[in-house]
């Protein structure tokens, strides 16, 4: 028997939001000063003593909401993820309305500027995830992604498989080709733009040709 995934999230991976407006200003000081180190620098420079340096803080000051490295990194992820997932909403009414390949291709095109425009963000989502608690979430946006698409390109009369989840397995093919792109060159090249768009509609039509 395969055992479970663990249901409780390390405590030393999740930052502390305060709810004081002052210490609120400091944690999302230091959250600003952490995404440009690691636009400047990358994961490998990246630690709370350097971050604490650049904004003239103690480093205790910063373990109260941080008490690790990873609870910064998986607070500006999950900020990332949120984002990516709020602009698939705001364009779900269009996509909708879209031809399912051409849905595919407008939602490649969204993710891949989304990356490209994000340097922090390609290394935190596609770089992969660096604890249970980014995993989590990266797990979390591809079934919600999945929820949306299944609203886009499923119609009433060819309803897509739930097992395997064919709607959600789309979005992680294409998330694949990304972080294929991103290890390979530290951006999502045009070429490997298309090869999710192919991989997403070929993968997705062989579901609906069997309707």
């Amino acid at each position: 028997m395969q055992a479970k995934p663990a249901t409780e999230l390390d405590p030393l991976a999740v930052a502390r939001v305060p709810m004081q407006s002052r210490a609120r200003a400091r944690f999302e000081a230091v959250l600003a000063e952490s995404e440009k180190l690691l636009e400047e620098s990358g994961l490998q420079a990246f630690s709370i003593p350097t971050v604490a340096e650049r904004l003239g803080m103690t480093r205790g000051s910063i373990y109260t909401y941080f008490p690790t490295p990873h609870a910064i990194l998986n607070e500006l992820a999950k900020r990332h993820l949120d984002e990516l997932q709020a602009l698939f909403n705001e364009r779900a009414v269009d996509l909708a309305a879209m031809s399912w390949r051409d849905a595919i291709r407008t939602v490649v095109q969204y993710a891949v500027e989304f990356h490209n425009s994000r340097p922090a963000a390609r290394m935190l989502i596609l770089g992969g995830a660096v604890t249970d608690t980014s995993f989590r979430a990266q797990d979390m946006l591809m079934r919600h992604l999945g929820e949306l698409g299944r609203r886009i390109w499923e119609k009433q009369d060819s309803p897509l498989p739930t097992s395997p989840d064919v709607s959600t397995l789309v979005a992680d093919i294409g998330l694949t080709c990304f972080r294929r792109s991103f290890l390979d060159h530290g951006w999502i090249t045009p070429e490997y733009q298309e090869a999710a768009v192919i991989a997403m509609q070929r993968y997705l039509e062989y579901y609906r040709a069997k309707k």
